[in-house]
C-alpha cells in the first residue's frame, strides 16, 4: 500500500511536530493565523503511516535498510 521511507527517528519527530501543532490550534482559538495549526494534520499523518509523499518525490529514504 505505501513505501516506507520514513525513519524511526524522523517518524518521532513528525509526529511530536504534528501534534504539538494540533494541540496549539486548540490552544489558541481567537488567533488569526489559526488555521495554520491545522498543517500539523501532515506531519502527524506522515509520521503515522512512515510515508512521506515529498520523500518519494526527491527519492529520499530515512528508513534502514533490512
Amino acid at each position: 500500500m505505501f513505501t516506507r521511507n520514513v525513519g524511526t527517528i524522523d517518524r518521532l519527530a513528525r509526529i511530536l511536530v504534528g501534534s504539538a501543532l494540533i494541540v496549539g490550534f486548540f490552544l489558541n482559538p481567537e488567533g488569526s493565523f489559526n488555521w495554520l495549526y491545522l498543517l500539523g494534520v501532515i506531519p502527524l499523518a506522515t509520521g503515522l503511516f512512515g510515508s512521506c509523499a515529498l520523500y518519494s518525490l526527491l527519492g529520499i529514504n530515512t528508513c534502514r535498510t533490512r
